[in-house]
């Protein structure tokens, strides 16, 4: 069995209780590992997977998954007859932060649509309509989730 120990970090060097702890690290073998970032990220992959499987079953064809470029990051390209849908999922495990959809505002919706176009210029694939759409994810409790899908947000 490998051994790990939990590392916190704060503004004070006291002892808190593990709930309080703002930054949790664990070090193992000399490495340390952010269990926070870990956590999002997984949290990020479970949204996107319910995302596709919610746009596949509403009859969309998922044609790229996380393209990246330099500049950022694109979740979900998809297809519904000739319309091309750029999709930006949002998860959120509670309501502490306020509702997924208001993550993306001016700045990250612009920054979406350079992306957008970047991804359409290596790709060239043919429609007659584009459109983004912020797709949020509720995870309530261990492998249940809540979806809500905003066509055209933006």
């Amino acid at each position: 069995m490998d051994s790990a120990v939990v590392v916190h970090r704060g503004r004070h060097d006291q002892d808190m209780p593990a709930p309080h702890r703002p930054a949790l690290s664990l070090v193992r073998e000399g490495v340390a590992v952010n269990v926070e970032a870990r956590w999002r990220r997984e949290v990020g992959r479970f949204g996107e997977e319910l995302a596709v499987r919610h746009l596949r079953g509403c009859g969309y064809s998922v044609l790229d998954r996380n393209w990246r470029c330099r500049e950022g990051e694109l979740d979900i390209v998809a297809r519904l007859g000739e319309c091309l849908v750029f999709c930006e999922v949002k998860t959120r495990s509670g309501e502490r932060f306020g509702a997924p959809v208001d993550a993306v505002g001016p700045d990250k919706a612009r920054r979406l649509r350079r992306l957008a176009c970047r991804w359409l210029g290596e790709k060239r694939p043919a429609y007659t309509e584009v459109r983004f759409d912020v797709i949020s994810v509720w995870q309530s409790a261990p492998g249940t989730a809540r979806i809500e899908h905003l066509q055209g947000a933006f």
